[in-house]
């Protein structure tokens, strides 16, 4: 048998059949699982990039955040008169109403000495008068001459010999800017220089031992003398939490008859001698 009675035969001398063509191999997909965008966003913020504007700005914020921090945390601190009766709050306006009106009344009285001053017809008379007038006001304050007048008493009881010479000078304080004129302690005056000194149950004023119970003779106006020591976290509560009964009564006569004897400057000398 020749090749040519089998052409379709390799190697039998017949021609081989065209080759079917290689297919191009399948191109790889990469999984989109969103990691590469991760690792994108990383990238751009790690590590930061800041700028001299951004940490100006930065700095600004913080302070302004810690400027409002301790203005609200000093807004909300605990004081004497957080939580207090509405009753005492309006007590405390009206004293300090008081102690306005009282600082207007005092200018008006100087006012109309000094028009009756330039009005009057014999000034000589009038000068003398308001300056025997000024004379008393001043013997009163300086406790070299007796008062009397409306005011209170003021009575601390100290059973457990826990009352300070401090609260004491506390009550003296309160009752000074409640315009207090005259006080008398156990028969001492106080003026302008009187301490108190001790620890409790031996307690002295101006060097003089006084005892329990403690007794506040008080010229002045009542409605502002009795409030003032009543006010929240004031005088009253304080001798309270030391154990001790504080008692205020007014009166429309208080005698303050305690007297300091005048004492004559060493150096000082009036500047219209």
């Amino acid at each position: 048998m020749t090749n040519e009675e089998h052409p379709g035969i390799p190697g039998r001398g017949g021609a081989l059949p065209p080759e079917a063509p290689t297919p191009p191999p399948a191109a790889t997909e990469t999984p989109k699982d969103g990691s590469e965008g991760r690792r994108r966003l990383l990238a751009g913020l790690w590590p930061p990039r800041v700028t001299r504007a951004q940490l100006v700005v930065a700095l600004l914020l913080f302070v302004l955040g810690l400027g409002l921090a301790i203005q609200v945390r000093s807004n909300s601190d605990n004081s004497a008169l957080r939580g207090a009766r509405q009753e005492d709050l309006v007590r405390i306006l009206d004293e300090l109403d008081n102690r306005t009106q009282r600082l207007e009344d005092e200018k008006q009285r100087l006012d109309d000495q000094r028009t009756e001053l330039e009005n009057s017809s014999d000034q000589a008379e009038e000068a003398r008068k308001q300056t025997l007038e000024k004379e008393r006001q001043l013997g009163v304050l300086a406790g070299t001459v007796a008062a009397h007048g409306p005011g209170i008493t003021l009575t601390v009881s100290d059973p457990a010999g826990a009352v300070k010479a401090d609260m004491l000078l506390d009550a003296v304080q309160e009752l000074r800017a409640a315009g207090a004129e005259a006080i008398e302690v156990n028969g001492v005056r106080v003026v302008v220089n009187t301490y108190f000194s001790g620890e409790g149950g031996e307690l002295s004023v101006d060097g003089r031992r006084i005892r329990a119970p403690y007794a506040f003779k008080v010229i002045g106006k009542p409605e502002d003398l009795e409030p003032a020591l009543n006010i929240p976290g004031g005088v009253v509560q304080t001798l309270e939490k030391e154990q001790a009964a504080a008692e205020v009564t007014r009166s429309e006569d208080i005698v303050v008859d305690a007297l300091r004897p005048a004492k004559q400057p060493d150096y000082a000398r009036s500047s219209s001698q």
